[in-house]
């Protein structure tokens, strides 16, 4: 059914305007009592097998939306709703920003992958505060929250964007993610660099326990593919120095050959500049998540994401090293019945294997791997 709906009508339409009408429908969806418990309970069975705990917080699952979709913590319930165990939303900055021009969001339908350079448009992170201090929690769920640099911040202040941000909205974060990893802001990747991200990470530590003293609020840094690999295990090195809580791997790339991409080549040159999501993503996110794993084993969790789209990506991602795996690019393809087939699949995975519980699944390929 989706599937032709989404020939039929999502298809012929731009993308972002897409967008924007399946978002509006899952919000007011989710504000209609007895709707969203009957949507719910169709797209959002419990798998008791599939309870998850990431740095100390309890999650129905491991399969989460990734930042991107909700940009500014508007439909939290809504995409609970649809069955995700954690949702991410983001990426905010410390000021409000329209990000970059339209046209900024394409598909690339034969290779089920998206190219963007939304440019971290958003309410501003004084705003989306304000937001998750007002809601009113219909669905129980996890929520991160991404922060990132505001597009006109120079590069030598990052550090004082990223602490107002901070500021704002740890208190409302059941974890913070600092997002160095898009391709869509100048600059920002510069700050994946162990010399920019030391003092960056240490200032939001701090920032997160100076506002709130009461908890831990874990911290996360995400990181992205086109790092080389001896880049990667820098990251994990300073994650490991700093007691970092996690790290996600991995954000979009701005790679567009050895991808193996089926949409012709004129037509990808033609979009231009953006970070590209989906499957063709898959085999580099898997092999920085392996590579993280192999350097800091259990001792800080891993999130994986990119190019997640079925049961098996998903527990290739566990049994590679992720507790907690994410998507967003699939559900574009797949539909509001994507998180019950995941959770359906993972449930049947374990299952089937040799593992009592997913927590003994983690890394249990790489660990193989590297013995």
């Amino acid at each position: 059914m989706y599937s032709l709906l989404f020939r039929l009508l999502f298809q012929r339409m731009d993308p972002e305007r897409a967008h924007h009408l399946a978002f509006g429908w899952i919000r007011r969806a989710a504000r209609v009592p007895v709707l969203r418990t009957f949507v719910a309970a169709v797209l959002a069975p419990r798998h008791k097998a599939l309870r998850t705990e990431a740095f100390g917080l309890r999650m129905h699952g491991p399969f989460g939306l990734a930042a991107g979709f909700d940009k500014n913590a508007s439909a939290i319930d809504g995409m609970t709703m649809l069955g995700f165990d954690h949702v991410e939303i983001g990426t905010v900055t410390g000021e409000p920003q329209p990000g970059n021009p339209k046209k900024r969001l394409f598909r690339l339908v034969a290779d089920r992958a998206l190219v963007n350079r939304m440019g971290f448009n958003n309410d501003g992170s004084a705003a989306v505060a304000e937001r998750l201090a007002a809601r009113k929690t219909v669905f129980r769920t996890t929520v991160g929250v991404n922060i990132g640099k505001t597009k006109i911040v120079p590069e030598d202040e990052a550090v004082a964007d990223y602490v107002t941000s901070t500021e704002r909205l740890a208190a409302h974060a059941d974890y913070l993610v600092v997002n160095v990893s898009s391709p869509n802001t100048p600059g920002l990747r510069n700050l994946q660099a162990t010399e920019a991200l030391r003092p960056l990470l240490t200032a939001v530590r701090e920032a997160a326990d100076r506002t709130v003293p009461t908890r831990r609020v874990p911290l996360l840094v995400k990181i992205a593919p086109d790092l080389a690999d001896e880049d990667v295990d820098a990251v994990a090195d300073l994650a490991l120095e700093l007691g970092l809580d996690g790290i996600i791997a991995t954000n979009t790339t701005i790679a567009r050959d050895g991808l193996g991409l089926k949409t012709p080549k004129r037509t990808v040159e033609a979009i231009g500049a953006g970070g590209l999501s989906g499957a063709p993503l898959k085999v580099r996110s898997l092999e920085v998540l392996s590579r993280l794993y192999a350097r800091v084993g259990d001792r800080i969790t891993l999130v994986g994401v990119g190019g997640i789209e079925t049961a098996d990506d998903a527990w290739e991602r566990i049994l590679a090293g992720a507790t907690l795996v994410q998507g967003y690019s699939a559900f574009i393809y797949e539909g509001p019945f994507w998180c019950r087939r995941i959770h359906r699949g993972l449930a049947e995975k374990l299952a089937a294997s040799p593992y009592a519980t997913l927590a003994e699944a983690v890394g249990a390929e790489t660990r193989k791997a590297t013995a």
